[in-house]
């Protein structure tokens, strides 16, 4: 946990980025565990390193369609367009039509204490229709790696290794867009929000007037300046606490990515600093 996040901060005021985090380890994970099936094969034990990493890397390319399942919530719930979440939703299947049994594989592998009786859900449970639960447990049963075919195989299901890192590196591309197209569209709001706290307060913030300049850069944040050339020298000062007292009053606050400890904020604008805006927190 960031020591630097406030004491009541949660998850759940930005679901959509916790999905990203989860996403960055999830590829991080099938990176680190295909590689490693590619590779020597270490004896730990008496198993296979390749048939440990095989499991690991089972859960992880499941887990990621949990990660798009909070993603696609959390994008819901912010009202994002349609087209945004149409996105991430074509990703999704690309994915799931390049590791099509993902599914039951992982399905059979955790739940097995229900497959080895043949009591499982989904496949097991259709084949329970028209067989006995013995037969369908040996039918869906015997989990492993392949190094020949490249392949992992629970009962008659089957995935591709060699496509598990490209599928994953697609789906987490789509959730990183997803995830900067929530950022775009709040750090837009926030601009909009300072410059009509400004223009509300009488104080030019509209090139080529200025003297204030609200910029929204390519790091997803808002940034406030002051263009003083055409300013009397007398007024930097005055002109900097009124921008100071103005973004106040509407919420939000300053801060200095050059000294991250500044109080005097109005100084730090008199001294050509630009300034980072935020929301203070409810």
């Amino acid at each position: 946990m960031n020591s630097n996040l406030p004491e009541d901060w949660s998850p759940a005021d930005n679901p959509y980025s916790i999905a990203l985090s989860e996403a960055s380890w999830l590829r991080a994970t099938v990176a680190l565990t295909v590689a490693r099936m590619h590779g020597e094969d270490v004896p730990v034990g008496w198993f296979s390193s390749r048939q440990i990493d095989a499991r690991t890397l089972v859960v992880a390319l499941r887990q990621f369609l949990a990660a798009v399942k909070l993603e696609r919530t959390a994008l819901t719930g912010l009202g994002m367009d349609p087209a945004v979440i149409a996105a991430l939703d074509d990703a999704e299947q690309v994915y799931l039509d390049a590791l099509p049994n993902i599914k039951h594989v992982r399905d059979g592998l955790t739940h097995f204490e229900d497959w080895a009786r043949g009591e499982g859900g989904g496949p097991q449970k259709d084949a329970r229709k028209t067989a006995d639960p013995r037969d369908v447990a040996r039918d869906f049963w015997s989990f492993g790696y392949d190094p020949v075919t490249d392949t992992v195989t629970m009962g008659p299901f089957t995935i591709s290794v060699s496509a598990a890192v490209p599928a994953a590196n697609a789906l987490f591309d789509a959730i990183y867009a997803a995830t900067r197209a929530v950022d775009q569209r709040t750090a837009a709001e926030l601009r909009d929000q300072v410059v009509q706290a400004l223009t509300d307060a009488t104080i030019p913030c509209t090139p080529p007037q200025g003297p204030v300049l609200v910029s929204q850069g390519h790091d997803m944040r808002v940034w406030l300046s002051l263009k003083l050339g055409g300013v009397p020298d007398a007024e930097h000062k005055e002109l900097a606490e009124r921008v100071v007292t103005v973004m106040a009053h509407a919420g939000l606050r300053l801060t200095s990515s050059t000294f991250p400890e500044a109080q005097d904020f109005a100084a730090r604008l008199v001294a050509d600093e630009p300034l980072r805006v935020e929301r203070n927190s409810p």
